[in-house]
């Protein structure tokens, strides 16, 4: 299957200028269009300012800027769309006769295997798939504002929507480091169907005067753990928009509550915005009349979407997380708050809804009530598995997370990898992670909240228990592929290094981060490595915590391959049918000539170590040399202890079978946690601040 490299994006206002951006940034050839040459103007000038402050704030560089606006070209009529664009995403106003029109146009001007997209946030994308002439070919995508800084998209495929159109726009999605959620044709979709009522919500609660809007705002932000209200919101994003999507909601969905309140049609026919600028102060009988009734109509709605197949629990979850950033997502908050008392809330919020209009009640779905009545929190499930000709795909869907390893990932990996491993049809896992992220690591606070509790004994559990998981794709008889076609940071670098063969692209990106944070990599990565591509290169992949790109990781043998994009699926398919590999651990470089193996090889010398674990330059380098100099400051900003630490465990691969290398690293997990440096070098990163390790 051939990938979407060419892009256009009709309308060049705010999203559709976004929009172009991020595919620009993300190496994609883009056209943006619009019906007049001031409109296309205006839209490479929002780009210009956008990428302009990013140069300012040392996102991009002058150069990467100049790139970025190289891949856009400015195009005047939609007619004009070239004949040979992969994908076209409309980004004009919400009206369904003007998408129409501008897909009759661009159904016209394209080629018959152009995939048509329209980004929308409410309208039917069943009815605007059968507006486009190429019904099999077209998909619903709603981009969350700003779509150059916001991770979260939404796919929605249309009943006629092809299984190949819907992979490769999500893989598209996916190339732009977005966070998917594949869901149905629901109005309102995932986030806007629970956001929009909570917003309609915060106005009723003022309308009926149980507190102000900076009273709302205030104890809104706190029950939801948010940095702004819904009012403070609806100034950001404009009233008028939350009325046009509430009112759309009330027609849609035949619910009478949430149609606008009257004081926010009242803000917009007076052109005003909320005041928000009064006392906060609220008093405890406010703060819970406001934070019930706005749980209760997020749970319940949020309930709702899964009942109705709209999407999973977990990408309800996501979708607040990401599209929304908020601390926790709806079914996390239940269980935060108590099952039977989300329940209650629920509840009592489809009692307003039943005063609204009896005969069109908003309901709360039976399997919640059946879930309240057990008692028993919601589970969620971060690893899928699919298996397809003998391939099993495990796939950790924690994007919002960077699929970071936690104690529920880590025990679903287990299991996941026992049951694959055990179906004699399968003969080949592919490990996969969703989202921009391979896996970035193992989660960080997990580790901060155990040495702080004095629980150091669960860290080791832990990591044993991550262990055994690595150890069933070690030792499984299956051909075991990692994707490692995104970020592979400490954990999740480990995860990929058990397996037999990795796969990247030129957006892979390796990094062991343990030094520097007061720890040694713990799952393998004081082991695998120098037997994978030797010691001089396991140090300077780990003691100095170097990132590695695509080809670096390809040179020294930590990437067994790296492809072009389209090519990847064709990649796992022959190494499917290739099997397991001859040898594992050739402990060299795959390209002992390249210029890291040369330089590892050459510097991290076991005659040089002596130095450089003294922190001096070793003898015949110039420590003003710009790659010394920058080598020896990677070195410096490791904590001395757990450099210590990881150079004996690396030397002790010369001397030790895998299996007692990798005892002798959960056998030092207590004596490296138990350091003050590891507990502020984890506490550091939390806190996005620089570590100031004491050697203690």
């Amino acid at each position: 299957m051939q990938p979407i490299q060419r892009v256009a994006i009709v309308g060049a206002g705010n999203m559709g200028s976004g929009i172009a951006q991020k595919t620009a940034q993300e190496e994609f050839d883009v056209q943006m269009v619009d019906r007049e040459q001031q409109w296309v103007d205006r839209g490479q000038g929002i780009i210009r300012d956008f990428l302009s402050e990013a140069v300012e704030r040392r996102i991009f560089s002058p150069a990467q800027v100049d790139a970025i606006q190289g891949r856009i070209t400015g195009v005047v009529g939609v007619e004009n769309t070239a004949v040979d664009t992969d994908l076209v995403i409309e980004a004009v106003f919400e009206d369904f006769d003007i998408k129409a029109a501008v897909f009759a146009t661009l159904d016209a001007a394209c080629g018959p295997e152009t995939i048509l997209a329209s980004n929308t946030s409410s309208l039917s994308v069943n009815a605007l798939a059968e507006a486009t002439g190429r019904a099999d070919r077209f998909v619903g995508l709603h981009f969350f504002y700003h779509p150059a800084k916001n991770r979260l998209v939404e796919v929605i495929p249309a009943a006629s929507s092809s299984p190949e159109t819907i992979e490769k726009v999500v893989q598209y999605c996916k190339m732009l480091g977005k966070v998917v959620i594949v869901c149905g044709d629901r109005p309102g979709f995932v986030v806007n169907r629970f956001f929009v009522p909570w917003l309609n919500e915060a106005c009723l609660l003022l309308e009926e005067g149980v507190a102000t809007a900076a009273q709302i705002d205030a104890a809104a932000r706190k029950a939801f753990r948010i940095g702004l209200g819904p009012f403070g919101l609806m100034n950001l994003t404009g009233p008028p928009i939350a009325l046009h999507s509430t009112d759309y909601l009330a027609e849609q969905l035949h619910t009478p509550r949430y149609v606008g309140a009257q004081n926010l049609r009242d803000l917009i026919e007076a052109n005003e915005q909320w005041d928000v600028s009064g006392d906060e102060t609220y008093t405890e009988q406010q703060y819970a009349s406001v934070a019930e009734r706005l749980y209760g109509v997020v749970f319940g709605v949020a309930a709702q979407i899964v009942e109705e197949g709209v999407c999973t629990m977990e990408d309800v979850d996501r979708g607040a997380k990401v599209g929304l950033r908020w601390a926790r997502g709806p079914f996390e908050m239940m269980n935060r708050v108590g099952i039977q008392e989300a329940h209650k809330m629920a509840s009592a919020y489809a009692d307003l809804s039943a005063e609204s209009d009896p005969q069109r009640a908003w309901a709360v779905p039976a399997f919640f009530t059946a879930q309240a009545n057990a008692g028993d929190a919601w589970n969620f499930s971060y690893v899928d598995t699919t298996i397809e000709a003998g391939v099993a795909t495990l796939t950790i869907n924690r994007p919002e997370a960077m699929n970071a390893l936690n104690e529920t990932v880590v025990n679903q990996l287990n299991a996941a990898l026992e049951t694959v491993n055990a179906d004699e049809s399968v003969h080949t896992i592919v490990l996969d992670g969703a989202g921009k992220a391979f896996v970035a690591g193992a989660d960080v606070k997990f580790f901060v909240d155990k040495i702080r509790a004095d629980a150091i004994p669960d860290i080791v559990t832990f990591t044993a228990n991550g262990h055994a998981m690595l150890d069933k794709l070690e030792s499984s008889s299956k051909t075991t592929i990692a994707l490692t076609t995104g970020l592979a940071l400490g954990g999740g670098l480990e995860l990929a290094l058990a397996c037999d063969y990795r796969i990247g692209t030129r957006r892979t990106q390796f990094r062991f981060p343990e030094t520097s944070i007061g720890i040694y990599p713990g799952l393998g990565g004081s082991q695998r490595p120098a037997r994978i591509c030797g010691i001089p290169a396991a140090r300077w992949s780990v003691l100095a915590g170097n990132f590695m790109d695509a080809q670096t990781g390809h040179d020294l043998g930590l990437l067994t391959h790296l492809v072009d994009v389209a090519a990847v699926n064709g990649c796992v398919s022959q190494l499917a049918s290739a099997g397991k590999p001859a040898n594992k651990y050739p402990g060299a470089p795959a390209n002992p000539a390249s210029a890291v193996a040369t330089f590892a090889t050459s510097f991290y010398s076991d005659a040089n170590m002596g130095a450089i674990m003294q922190g001096t330059c070793p003898e015949g380098f110039d420590a003003e040399e710009k790659g010394i100099a920058r080598q020896m400051k990677s070195l410096a900003r490791a904590a001395p202890i757990a450099l210590n630490m990881a150079s004996n465990l690396i030397d002790a691969t010369s001397t030790t079978t895998l299996a007692v290398g990798l005892q002798m690293e959960l056998d030092q997990l207590t004596d490296i946690f138990s350091t003050e440096d590891s507990l502020e070098g984890l506490s550091a990163l939390i806190e996005g601040r620089k570590p100031g390790y004491r050697n203690a």
